[in-house]
């Protein structure tokens, strides 16, 4: 178990004692439990922890109690189910990915079409690939997320510590992300500060979707003007706020749906770009840039433009070669 000192071997029918280490340190009992006993219900997590059957240095402790380190933990039996083991691969995926890596975080150039976690139909994510990949390391988290169909920087923490000192750099609002993206029409503005509320909802088909609402909460994006070509313009934008899909909305609401959006942009024109080469949506995480957890020193990272939609551009500098009816 990620986060613990081993302690002597136990019998299967026997509760096992063992010691919470610095890595584990600060994590919700329950959510420890949850990656620690895979396979086991959700439901029979918490009622165990509901009747006192696990013990934190003799004493009970709800959900919600955070372990530190020194901790004494009493897990009783339990049974797992055991899943079926999946494949290493021959070769290191997202490894070759990797822009930056030291003792602290890993900084990857993530591929469109990759989910960042496994989850609604997608069984393994950036997260699960790289753990299968590097089976050793024992502490490897998102510090943040991106779409699926987005490419480019995504952070992660080899370290609870610097995971938590991620963390708190995006709730001050510290950490500066920017992005690249293409837009169906011609925008003017050289810059343009966007600020509309954002709420989340789920279509009658069951599809979570995000709206801008007055009611919704606060949200940011800072566009600069790139580049104009005939019909699109390529943005650049920051983010101030992180709500779900921000980027998508916000540009959807103005009148300028990305590029090869499926879930908020102009279908027709999707199905039109497909065909002239551009089979995804036009968002790129560009950069990232934060406080090294450890050393204190500022760091940027910045992803290059992947070759496909780097072609699409070279394309519509060619208008000749564009023909979207």
């Amino acid at each position: 178990m990620n986060g613990l000192r081993k302690g002597p071997e136990a019998r299967p029918d026997a509760a096992t004692w063992t010691e919470i280490d610095d890595e584990a340190a600060g994590q919700r009992i329950d959510n420890f439990l949850l990656r620690a006993l895979k396979g086991v219900p959700k439901t029979h997590i918490y009622r165990i922890l509901r009747t006192g059957q696990v013990r934190v240095n003799s004493s009970r402790v709800d959900a919600t109690y955070r372990l530190q380190a020194g901790d004494r933990l009493r897990i009783p039996p339990v049974r797992t189910a055991r899943p079926a083991a999946a494949p290493i691969p021959r070769t290191p995926v997202l490894s070759r990915q990797v822009l930056v890596e030291d003792d602290w975080l890993l900084v990857l150039d993530k591929p469109a079409g990759v989910a960042a976690h496994g989850g609604s139909g997608v069984s393994r994510g950036v997260i699960e690939q790289l753990r299968l990949e590097r089976p050793e390391a024992r502490f490897l988290e998102l510090v943040h997320r991106l779409d699926r169909d987005t490419s480019g920087v995504l952070l992660l923490a080899k370290k609870r510590s610097a995971l938590t000192a991620l963390h708190e750099q995006i709730r001050a609002g510290s950490m500066r992300k920017w992005y690249l993206t293409l837009v169906a029409g011609q925008w003017r503005d050289a810059h343009r500060d966007v600020r509309l509320p954002l709420t989340k909802f789920v279509t009658a088909a069951g599809e979570r979707r995000v709206s801008v609402d007055r009611e919704g909460l606060p949200s940011q994006t800072f566009f600069r003007l790139r580049h104009s070509y005939s019909g699109f313009t390529l943005l650049e934008a920051e983010l101030k706020t992180g709500r779900t899909h921000q980027i998508r909305v916000h540009l959807q609401h103005l009148g300028f749906p990305i590029a090869g959006d499926d879930k908020y942009g102009d279908f027709t024109l999707n199905r039109a770009l497909a065909k002239q080469g551009l089979k995804r949506m036009f968002l790129h995480a560009l950069a990232v840039e934060f406080v090294h957890p450890a050393s204190g020193e500022a760091v940027r990272v910045e992803a290059p433009l992947p070759p496909d939609l780097q072609a699409f551009l070279d394309r519509l500098e060619r208008p000749d070669d564009i023909a979207v009816a």
